[in-house]
């Protein structure tokens, strides 16, 4: 059945050759115990390797049931491997990490036998060499005799032509050896048994055959055969046939056996995967929290419209079409025309907005309310506010904080001046009530109701910045300034800290004084009597009184607010009652029943110089009735107010009227609120001339664009570093890949010599990375979420954001599939470099 006919073998190592077998022809029956001796070097395991189809001669013919071998290919030899030939090695050859029984069913794996099929072939081979208590047991957990008879049963699960035995007793004992021995000739009883053996007695005793062997020659044959006696069988021709699902199922076992490794693997792999997720997941969370500011954003800042505003995106389109790319053919250095551009803008670009006739529009129009929370309708009026007390005269609104210590735009310091004028201490509230509700909390008191409460807002550590409390004189500004020089003429100064209960706040009051109540009528003109300190306390004195009724501060949650506070609010109706009050005073009504002549002079508009011989004899007169204070203010009166108009007259006065606002200020539900406001403006605009169009810049619009690109740039640097943690992902999956390889080199070695193909190699190999990128992507994924969870806590921690850091669901699956698809990329050259290991090679290795 099997015959070698002049088969020779050289090994070539850099410049050395050895022959190992020199011309070799040998036939050997069906069913035999052949013993082949020889010293170490002579050959015999080249023969048995040559035999098992292991090695490859270099010439010569290997003749398998009169079938030549010379045209067979790498698929035909593992075929003959799986199912005509069965090794017994000298170190068992068995795979540590698998049971007994996975040992065994190896070479039916291969076969593509159903696991209950060779579940059973695999208990009764083992039953057969007297190990079926121990089927479940690991190798190490056996002898060195029960080692080998595990290999024994491996080799003949299959039920193979030929068994292979290269120094079966080598490592064993004298009494063992001699069970094995017996194995072995029982086996040959219907089984073609050759053996490699340095121990003559044993093979004298056992075997019915013995070959010598020497130098590469047979030096000796005790039973030579010709094969001519014998009738040939059959080939079997039954391919080995390991699909991929029976790859993954080999592979899941070898993991699942060493689980350890495959953890440490998979969290080696995944920290690629992990950092991917991390960065989503904050990318993720900031782009929510970005959609939930704009939203907030939105719905605590109007889209205002000015009644007389600049065309800020005509003026921003013209200066930068300045900056497109000019090519010069010369050197020299040329200016770019941006003053002129803007100069004009600003001078021609100056739109006066129909304001009455828009607040008409959008009161009649019900569309409009679908999309607001709020609209408000701002004047060009002061709150002249006091503080009420009879021993001084403090105007707490507009502040006096920095004049009180020289620091006002007259003062030492315009600069700290121009800072401080955009800290509002009071501020009107908007009119809608839930949408204030949900952005503030009430901390004690009531909400304002009406027209004369107010609400004190404070910061959301409950604190108040002490330039509120001098501005609204609760803290003595003397004291301030006095704290002031000391500081510029180099002393130290040390502000205290204070704290008020609930109470010591609530019940607050001031004075709400008119602007037409800082005027007299003396003569026929009207005298400014704003810093005569007597005449205020009276008038003071009989003003409406302004109370707080309540404390608020930002809800935890809130976008906006302010974190120090110190804020008064006041209802809109306070500024209803402010302009009827106004617009019903005896200077306003005088000014209004007589345009042309100036209430400040008594004079025409038009004469716009004063000289004292113009005076009437009756002027001169009443003037001469005044006290010397008088007659200065009087003086004063007239120089100031000689170049005024009428319009700066009602300006100055406050008089405004209600249906004619200088400002709308609309607040949208959210982004796509805004949109549906800007149509209607569209709309609004739709009949009327150029001259008659609504015209607005929209600031937020603006901001929120400057955001959007901001968020582009970081996406793309994320995008970036996702880019840089995927390629050290591959590679560090290659490595690891790799390394397994390298660590299961001989494992390569004992598959392939039960008849594993270089497919199935690779296979085994790309289905162990393709689970171990599954792993390693979930387990990136459950590592991510665990560390979102500190994550999460740390940014409340410190910037007061709640789940900042969100993976997505769709995210952390694409991550998964990514994770698999770049572990078999990585693994792919690995597992080549695996199947094309040499299989002698590989089963020397340790």
């Amino acid at each position: 059945m099997l015959e070698l006919k002049k088969i020779s073998k050289v090994y070539i190592t850099d410049s050395f050759r050895q022959k190992a077998l020199d011309d070799i022809s040998i036939n050997f029956r069906s069913n035999e115990f052949v013993s082949i001796l020889g010293p170490s070097g002579s050959g015999k395991t080249t023969m048995l390797n040559i035999i098992g189809g292991l090695d490859k001669y270099d010439t010569g013919d290997l003749i398998i049931n009169g079938v030549s071998t010379k045209e067979y290919i790498d698929r035909d030899w593992d075929t003959y491997r799986n199912h005509r030939v069965g090794f017994v090695f000298q170190t068992y050859n068995l795979i540590p990490h698998q049971s007994v029984l996975a040992n065994v069913e190896l070479a039916l794996t291969l076969s593509g036998v159903s696991k209950k099929e060779r579940r059973n072939k695999a208990i009764k081979v083992l039953t057969k060499v007297g190990l079926k208590n121990h089927i479940h047991k690991r190798p190490n957990q056996l002898s060195g005799g029960q080692m080998q008879r595990v290999a024994i049963a491996r080799a003949l699960v299959n039920d193979p032509d030929i068994l292979l035995a290269d120094e079966p007793t080598g490592a064993l004992d004298t009494e063992t050896s001699k069970q094995i021995m017996n194995l072995l000739s029982e086996i040959a009883s219907d089984k073609l048994v050759i053996m490699v053996t340095h121990n003559p007695e044993l093979a004298n005793i056992y075997s019915t055959r013995i070959v010598k062997v020497l130098d590469g020659h047979i030096i000796d044959d005790s039973d030579p055969y010709d094969g001519e006696s014998e009738e040939k069988k059959q080939a079997k021709d039954k391919k080995t046939n390991m699909n991929f699902k029976t790859a993954l199922s080999l592979s899941l076992n070898n993991l699942m056996t060493k689980k350890g490794r495959t953890l440490l693997t998979a969290f080696a792999g995944s920290i690629g995967i992990i950092g991917i997720a991390l960065i989503m997941s904050l990318s993720n969370g900031i782009q929510k929290y970005i959609d939930k500011t704009e939203k907030e954003t939105l719905s605590s800042y109007p889209l205002t419209i000015q009644k007389e505003s600049i065309d800020m995106g005509s003026m921003l389109v013209n200066m930068s079409n300045n900056n497109k790319k000019t090519n010069y053919d010369d050197d020299k250095i040329h200016s770019v025309n941006i003053m002129g551009d803007m100069f004009t803008s600003l001078s021609n670009k100056v739109n006066k907005n129909d304001l009455k006739s828009f607040k008409e529009y959008i009161e009649k129009n019900d569309e409009i309310k679908n999309y607001v929370t709020d609209i408000q309708y701002g004047y060009n009026i002061t709150l002249n506010i006091y503080k009420n007390t009879k021993e001084e005269v403090l105007r707490v609104n507009p502040t006096t904080v920095l004049d009180a210590v020289g620091m006002g735009t007259n003062g030492i310091s315009g600069v700290y001046s121009s800072y401080m004028s955009n800290y509002d201490v009071f501020y009107e509230l908007i009119d809608n009530e839930n949408l204030l509700h949900t952005q503030y909390d009430l901390v004690s008191g009531n909400w304002p109701t009406k027209y004369n409460e107010l609400v004190l807002q404070i910061g959301e550590n409950n604190e108040i910045v002490d330039y509120s409390l001098y501005s609204l004189g609760i803290l003595d500004q003397k004291e301030l300034k006095e704290q002031f020089n000391n500081m510029t003429s180099g002393k130290k100064v040390s502000f205290d800290n204070h704290t008020y209960e609930p109470k010591d706040l609530i019940g607050l009051s001031f004075k709400l004084v008119l602007n037409t109540d800082f005027y007299t009528k003396t003569g026929n003109i009207w005298i400014d009597k704003k810093d005569d300190e007597e005449y205020m306390k009276k008038i003071i004195d009989n003003s409406l009184e302004l109370k707080i009724v309540g404390i608020i501060k930002p809800n935890e949650e809130a976008v906006t607010g302010s974190k120090a506070g110190g804020t008064v609010g006041y209802r809109h109706d306070l500024v209803t009652y402010l302009i009827d009050k106004i617009n019903n005073a005896e200077i306003t009504k005088e000014q209004k029943n007589n345009q042309e002549i100036n209430v400040f002079t008594g004079k025409n508009f038009n004469t716009k110089s004063f000289d004292m011989s113009s005076l009437s004899r009756e002027e001169m007169m009443s003037l001469s009735t005044l006290s010397q204070t008088e007659l200065a203010s009087y003086m004063q009166t007239m120089k100031e107010n000689m170049q005024a108009t009428y319009e700066q007259n009602l300006a100055k006065l406050g008089i405004s009227d209600l249906n004619d606002p200088s400002s709308i200020s609309i607040y949208p539900k959210d982004f796509d609120s805004k949109k549906e406001i800007e149509n209607i403006i569209d709309k609004y605009n739709e009949n009327r001339k150029e001259e008659d169009k609504l015209t607005y810049t929209d600031l937020v619009g603006i901001m929120m664009s400057s955001v959007s690109t901001i968020v582009n740039v970081i996406s793309s640097v994320l995008i970036a570093f996702v880019a840089i943690s995927l390629i050290v992902s591959s590679i560090m999956i290659a490595i690891i890949t790799y390394i397994s390889v390298l660590e299961r080199t001989k494992e390569i070695g004992i598959l392939r010599s039960i008849g594993a193909s270089k497919k199935d190699i690779s296979r085994v190999f790309n289905a162990e990375t393709l689970i171990e990128g599954l792993v390693a992507g979930v387990l990136g994924i459950v590592v991510t979420l665990l560390l979102n969870i500190p994550i999460n806590i740390i940014i409340k921690k410190i910037v007061n954001i709640s789940g900042i850091a969100s993976l997505p669901l769709s995210g952390a699956i694409v991550l998964i599939l990514i994770s698999i698809i770049l572990t078999v990329i990585a693994g792919f050259i690995p597992a080549t470099i695996a199947s094309k290991k040499d299989p002698v090679v590989a089963l020397r290795t340790e």
